[in-house]
């Protein structure tokens, strides 16, 4: 990862902070299967440079962006850098202070305490990855509110008060315009530093599709990033839903076309079929058919 940092023209300063923090809390060896090695990597230098120094000062980030912006992908990406064991929690409406902090349980005809993804993350030293946030009740997250701020303590009610490892940080991701999503409490936003990260470029959505596919002629690079950039267009422009902005399925369909699918089925399969309204499925396809000629094959996207 740092090789990577150092290729997108990171901050030296910053990766020495990191070389730094990683001689300070080494990780270990019981927490290497919690040690994820992103897919992909995040692109975006002013970005990165903006979540490592949060994360060197010590604070929790909250990572803010429509869908595709690499959320997930970036909070992946930091875990990996500071080479810490990542916890990743999704939140939903049910969601509540049990199931993050750990409930009391049987075990050997005794009550024992369990311990929760929140708790583990806190004690162990881990990146604990809150993803979708914005999507549990209020309450449910007040639990988290002395974990986050200047006192970062955790009262197991009936057991003890547990100190943070100094090593631990938290990641928190969200997005508005997903189905019972609302408005954060304010109490909890004020505990991050806030990251509002933009839509891909250009230029590095022809990184992304260049480093997951080497062997893709430049003739389609091209090609591919265009129509992921016109149906984002078209979103922005209110023509079409999110839901085919989708560069997780951008990226699926290529890898189908790949394995010898025509790409037009490739790319109904990884983005046009995720509309299900009655007209959005021609305008998305026009799109992709200025782009793709219905004659093109393999061997026109890829020299292997």
């Amino acid at each position: 990862m740092l090789n990577f940092l150092r290729s997108e023209g990171i901050d030296e300063k910053l990766i020495k902070g990191i070389e730094e923090f990683r001689k300070e809390y080494p990780l270990d060896s019981e927490d290497e299967v919690r040690l994820v090695k992103p897919r992909y990597h995040f692109y975006g230098k002013e970005v990165w440079n903006e979540a490592l120094s949060a994360l060197l000062c010590g604070e929790n980030i909250l990572l803010v962006g429509s869908k595709a912006t690499g959320k997930n992908v970036l909070a992946e990406n930091l875990a990996a850098t500071f080479s810490r064991p990542n916890w990743n929690v999704s939140f939903h409406i049910n969601m509540d202070a049990s199931f993050m902090l750990g409930a009391d349980t049987f075990s050997n005809g005794k009550v024992v305490f369990r311990p929760g993804p929140i708790y583990q993350c806190a004690v162990r030293g881990g990146f604990g990855i809150l993803d979708e946030i914005n999507m549990a009740r209020n309450e449910a997250l007040a639990v988290l509110h002395s974990l986050l701020d200047y006192r970062r303590i955790m009262d197991i009610p009936g057991y003890d008060i547990i100190k943070l490892n100094p090593a631990t940080r938290f990641i928190a991701t969200m997005n508005y315009g997903y189905a019972g999503t609302k408005e954060l409490n304010e109490a909890l936003t004020s505990r991050f530093a806030v990251i509002k990260l933009p839509f891909i470029s250009t230029e590095n959505l022809k990184k992304l599709l260049m480093a997951e596919f080497p062997t893709m002629r430049s003739e389609a690079v091209e090609q591919f990033s265009g129509i992921f950039l016109d149906l984002q267009k078209k979103c922005e422009e209110a023509e079409i839903s999110s839901k085919a902005v989708d560069l997780r399925g951008l990226l699926d369909s290529i890898r189908l076309m790949h394995m010898g699918l025509d790409p037009h089925l490739a790319m109904e399969m990884g983005i046009t079929n995720k509309s299900f309204d009655e007209y959005e499925p021609a305008l998305i396809n026009d799109v992709i058919g200025l782009h793709i000629p219905q004659e093109f094959g393999r061997k026109d996207i890829f020299t292997d």
